[in-house]
């Protein structure tokens, strides 16, 4: 996308819903020299933060992942980016293909050194029907760490970043005091975002009733519609209660019972809450429950136990 097209975007929603001073506006970009070259003038348009997918710092790994970027041209993209934007963060995968726990514990130090305010560090999932998955599915995809190992990695994960003054305020992202993604932030707490473009995913709020919006997804195909959407559909207040449980306890803050109970019109069960916190796997405060380090690398098993 050229920057003046971001600029005509972000005027057109100034325009349409009107933007406040200190708005929070992201582009993610590849870590290349041709993305780059372009931050001067995204800048400019009014981009005010950068999320750039580095994914990782060793050359080998960059390839084996499909990336186009090298570690020396990611580099050399963030010290660009950091010149133009107060706000630059990044992602890595871990837990990948022959990877060790001390090879990353080295590769996150050296992450952190760089970083300036945030990082998503997001461990490698094998999804079906995918290149990876498929990949799996034939016993081609050799050198994936035990779960165990994928389990340290985590551990050794949160110390490191929390050492460092960059928590995790959510179970894959890491920030500095204040510099937590906003935009993030309003999914992971199951607030209202509109979904625009090719696939664009919406929760919407219309006349007290909450909305999902799908975009048709064929990039063509949405270009020449008049209208954009595939789908629309009002979600239950018993789906909007199992999505905000779903989405809120990823956050280091948790998720607010009585939300719950005001969407679901059910408590969540006691005795399921009580049993996780002896296990060390939840705690409870007067108004939340939270998962712990050790029960966030199980979230889904706690979710399935809390939706019951």
């Amino acid at each position: 996308m050229q920057p003046r097209v971001v600029q005509k975007l972000i005027e057109t929603i100034d325009t349409l819903w009107g933007l406040s001073p200190n708005v929070e506006i992201t582009l993610e970009a590849n870590p290349t020299s041709v993305e780059a070259g372009k931050f001067a003038d995204f800048s400019r348009a009014g981009i005010n933060r950068v999320s750039m997918g580095v994914q990782a710092l060793n050359d080998p790994d960059l390839k084996r992942l499909g990336r186009m970027h090298s570690v020396a041209e990611a580099e050399a993209a963030f010290d660009i980016a950091k010149t133009h934007f107060k706000r630059v963060s990044f992602d890595l995968i871990y837990a990948r293909q022959d990877q060790t726990l001390a090879n990353w514990e080295t590769e996150l130090r050296r992450a952190l050194d760089m970083a300036v305010d945030h990082l998503s560090l997001y461990q490698l999932t094998i999804e079906p029907q995918t290149a990876f998955g498929n990949l799996f599915e034939r016993g081609k995809l050799h050198g994936l760490p035990a779960d165990d190992t994928a389990a340290d990695m985590y551990d050794i994960t949160q110390k490191i970043c929390a050492d460092a003054g960059m928590p995790a305020y959510e179970v894959s992202n890491h920030a500095a005091a204040g510099q937590e993604s906003q935009h993030n932030l309003i999914y992971w707490r199951y607030g209202d975002y509109v979904g625009v473009g090719p696939g664009a995913h919406g929760r919407i709020t219309v006349d007290g009733k909450r909305i999902a919006t799908v975009s048709i997804r064929n990039p063509e195909a949405w270009l020449n519609a008049d209208q954009k959407t595939s789908d629309v559909e009002i979600i239950s207040t018993t789906d909007q209660a199992s999505e905000y449980l779903m989405m809120s306890l990823r956050l280091s803050e948790g998720s607010d019972v009585a939300r719950f109970k005001n969407l679901s019109g059910q408590h969540l069960p006691d005795d399921v809450i009580t049993n996780h916190c002896a296990d060390g796997l939840l705690r409870q405060t007067n108004s939340h429950i939270i998962a712990t380090q050790k029960g966030r690398i199980i979230l889904n098993a706690l979710l399935r136990d809390l939706l019951v």
